[in-house]
């Protein structure tokens, strides 16, 4: 079995020889290390799409925008990545984006994750009919199983900045509130005279 540490430097080696800068491979080597972690292709995908490169030159967005369309075939998965990044509080305000494609969207995920641990907030991305939840760089769950799929491409890519909200309900958390009430304990003369720091005998 692969340690993450050579899952990371051969990740970023393949990347940064298939022409991207080391700034960007850098980044790829840990992605890639991460899909690993929760059991997702990350090697399979990465591999697939750097011998893919061979065939045409991988593009990224200009800039963000509400809907987004690549001028040649597709987007980049890495160049995308780091672009709405570096666009965390525009991507925060738009709250929804459309990609038209994306060449191995899986290879996105990380950048996402990490997208909405900066701002703060969940994410939940469409990938045709896969729904795939990112809450802050911690977890990632989805509707279908993505363990071990390679996708190519996709028609729709679509990011959904989710609102902030208790997992709970309301009264579910009035109970418990009443319950922990009952650690509150009236002030008396013994407490007052058991307190930390009460009845000690100054020596000075």
């Amino acid at each position: 079995m692969k340690s993450s540490s050579e899952i990371d430097t051969v990740s970023k080696r393949a990347t940064k020889a298939s022409g991207f800068s080391w700034g960007i491979a850098e980044e790829v080597g840990k992605n890639i290390k991460t899909l690993e972690l929760f059991g997702i292709g990350g090697i399979e995908n990465l591999n697939a799409y750097l011998h893919q490169l061979k065939d045409h030159k991988a593009e990224g967005p200009k800039e963000i925008l509400k809907n987004n369309s690549p001028q040649g075939k597709s987007f980049c998965p890495f160049y995308t990545g780091t672009a709405l990044i570096d666009a965390a509080e525009q991507v925060l305000e738009l709250k929804t984006l459309k990609f038209d494609s994306i060449d191995y969207p899986i290879l996105i995920l990380p950048f996402i994750n990490r997208l909405s641990y900066k701002i703060g907030r969940m994410i939940m991305v469409k990938i045709d009919e896969y729904e795939i939840n990112l809450n802050l760089n911690q977890f990632i769950s989805s509707n279908m199983d993505i363990q071990n799929k390679i996708l190519e491409s996709c028609k729709l890519f679509e990011i959904n900045v989710l609102e902030s909200k208790d997992a709970f309900k309301p009264e579910t958390w009035e109970k418990l509130y009443k319950l922990s009430t009952d650690t509150f304990v009236e002030e008396s003369e013994r407490s007052k005279t058991t307190a930390a720091g009460a009845g000690l005998v100054d020596n000075d």
